[in-house]
């Protein structure tokens, strides 16, 4: 799954980063240049580790303007881009190449504008998720998708990945709540896609734009959806004795037709990790852990966790508590959305992102124990269970070459299972570079090609996040000579 091996950078590459560096300081002479090795070396990675490049070049800029200016150059001499925000991304995402530019996104952070009596807001791309709703406490609004990483992913990153979170079960992912766009294309020219209201007119490029991984163009600004906060949200600990109840339990709550504002599962080993690390009262005698949140008035809160007990006390509950207060709803919560942090503190792990229908659950956290213990390794598994997000921890050492390749099999396995009961490769973390290599595990070779040429017709010449998402031998991948090539060779020249 690794990067086609690059030669360590020589005179050339140093004269060239020089160059490019001079060049583009004149374009956009407000923009920060990040040049020295140190400095670049900060940018090799993201939150897939196992992966590091140091980019030929980094470069900060602080408008659309600058953005446009800086592609535009870039199209013009040949060089590949990749735009990173936060750099939280999961599945290398916004890791270089050494030929590449990074142009980062966190000096963009302003609000520009909130309009209460529309529900909408326009930030700039490296305003924080978490960020966009701080703004807006004091009126009682919120933006509804909640990555656990929201204290520092970014809205251009989210746009990106089409992230997700906890909430996002009631309130949908981050394409339900992003009304427009403003996109910067390679060459420069910059599009305003959708605009503050639903549904905008024509064909449907903000569905594209979402989840296009950096492959399209660079989002410097979002419309996003703003929501009034419900009157109380209530969290309700279910404690089971064996993950396979848990999982019946999940699928049984689905399938009465209730849909709670969020319900996350966790097992033995995260609650344990989870609670050492924040100390929020987790049950720590049970293998499997519901967090079940429900929104409404006090009464409305009432009746459906009522609803709810009926349901789990099917499946022999070891524990059922409900949160009291708002105090011990943030703990709840602060102990969920800790856990991946808290998972770096005991080992390395590589997270995993499949989905699959809510009626397999039980069937297939089996077979994620099985083939855990097949490949030799500890998981822990903390998820979206509402929506079928799975997110096996593999734990493992990162400085073990030979546990890294072991890793990638298993996780593989992992996948190839979740697009075998019916799911797919991924529901909030993107391809990237950990799941390039098995888009074909989902995909045939006609969609590729269908893919690629979508990609193709937004950037040509394949400058923008080289190396991500299509395998490296995808037919199309390369650009519009490639493409015509291939055609070329079949017969198919298009008139």
């Amino acid at each position: 799954m690794s990067f086609i091996p690059l030669p360590e950078p020589d005179q050339a590459i140093i004269a060239q980063r020089l160059q490019i560096a001079k060049d583009l300081a004149k374009i956009a002479p407000e923009a920060v240049f990040i040049e020295d090795e140190d400095g670049r070396s900060a940018y090799e990675t993201d939150a897939l580790t196992a992966y590091r490049r140091i980019p030929l070049l980094v470069i900060l800029p602080s408008s659309t303007l600058e953005v446009s200016e800086l592609l535009a150059y870039c199209h013009e001499k040949n060089v590949q881009v990749v735009a990173r925000g936060a750099g939280t991304s999961l599945c290398g995402g916004a890791v270089p190449t050494e030929d590449s530019v990074i142009i980062g996104l966190s000096r963009m952070r302003r609000i520009l504008d909130i309009d209460y009596d529309n529900r909408t807001a326009i930030v700039e791309a490296g305003v924080t998720n978490l960020g966009i709703s701080e703004v807006m406490n004091t009126r009682k609004f919120f933006y509804a998708p909640d990555p656990s990483s929201q204290i520092a992913c970014t809205i251009g990153g989210n746009i990106a990945m089409n992230s997700g979170g906890a909430h996002c079960l009631k309130y949908g992912v981050t394409t339900n709540n992003v009304l427009g766009v403003k996109l910067v294309l390679m060459d420069g020219e910059v599009l305003n896609i959708g605009g503050d209201h639903l549904d905008a007119a024509g064909f449907d490029l903000l569905g594209l734009i979402n989840g296009s991984e950096g492959q399209l163009g660079v989002v410097t600004e979002a419309t996003v959806r703003i929501l009034p906060k419900p009157e109380m949200a209530r969290p309700m600990l279910i404690g089971f004795n064996t993950s396979k109840d848990a999982g019946n339990c999940v699928t049984a709550i689905i399938g009465s037709g209730m849909i709670p504002a969020a319900l996350e599962f966790m097992d033995k080993r995260a609650i344990h990790i989870c609670e050492n690390y924040v100390k929020v009262g987790y049950p720590l005698d049970v293998e499997a852990l519901l967090i079940v949140e429900v929104e409404g008035s006090q009464e409305e809160i009432s009746l459906q966790f009522e609803h709810v007990r009926a349901i789990a006390e099917k499946f022999d509950p070891k524990t059922i508590r409900v949160a009291q207060n708002d105090e011990e709803t943030d703990k709840i919560w602060k102990g969920r959305k800790s856990a991946f942090g808290a998972m770096g503190q005991l080992s390395d792990y590589y997270c995993m992102d499949g989905v699959i229908p809510i009626s397999r659950l039980a069937d297939v956290l089996g077979w994620v124990a099985h083939i855990a213990r097949h490949h030799d390794f500890k998981v822990a598994n903390v998820f979206h269970a509402g929506d079928g997000n799975l997110h096996p921890l593999i734990l493992y050492d990162a400085n073990n070459e030979e546990e890294l390749l072991r890793a990638e099999e298993c996780g593989a396995e992992l996948l190839k299972l979740c697009v075998k009961a019916g799911g797919c490769l991924t529901g909030e973390h993107g391809v990237g570079i950990e799941k390039r290599d098995l888009m074909r595990v989902q995909f045939t070779e006609l969609d590729l090609v269908q893919q690629t040429r979508i990609k193709t017709v937004f950037d040509p010449a394949w400058l923008l996040n080289p190396a991500k998402v299509f395998p490296l031998d995808a037919p199309g991948r390369g650009g519009l000579e490639a493409e015509l090539a291939e055609l070329a060779t079949d017969g198919e020249l298009p008139r």
